[in-house]
């Protein structure tokens, strides 16, 4: 009776997925700019001896940030519209019936 139907309880993939992205946005963007923002990037490299290296940190956090803030856009995007597809196994099976 319930062929190709997921449960009710369970959401579809596309909607995992999507949270999925949200969430590594969100978590990868936070953290990006923390170090970015902050000191803390600059004090663990002087820790470590590598403080030559903080005048780099732009070109490597900025593009890393900017990437994490598109994901999470992307996700959201997913997310809003529902997954949404002209491909899903319910359309398919409507168009062959009226044609």
């Amino acid at each position: 009776m319930n062929e190709g139907k997921l449960p009710a309880s369970e959401p579809p993939p596309d909607a995992k997925n999507s949270r999925g992205l949200v969430i590594t946005g969100i978590v990868g963007a936070g953290i990006v700019a923390l170090c970015c923002f902050t000191p803390i990037l600059v004090g663990l490299l002087a820790v470590l001896g590598l403080g030559a290296l903080t005048g780099y940190l732009d070109f490597v956090l900025l593009p890393a940030l900017l990437f994490f803030i598109c994901l999470l856009a992307y996700g959201l995007n997913k997310q809003q519209s529902g997954g949404a597809s002209c491909c899903t196994g319910s359309s398919l099976n409507k168009e062959g019936k009226d044609g």
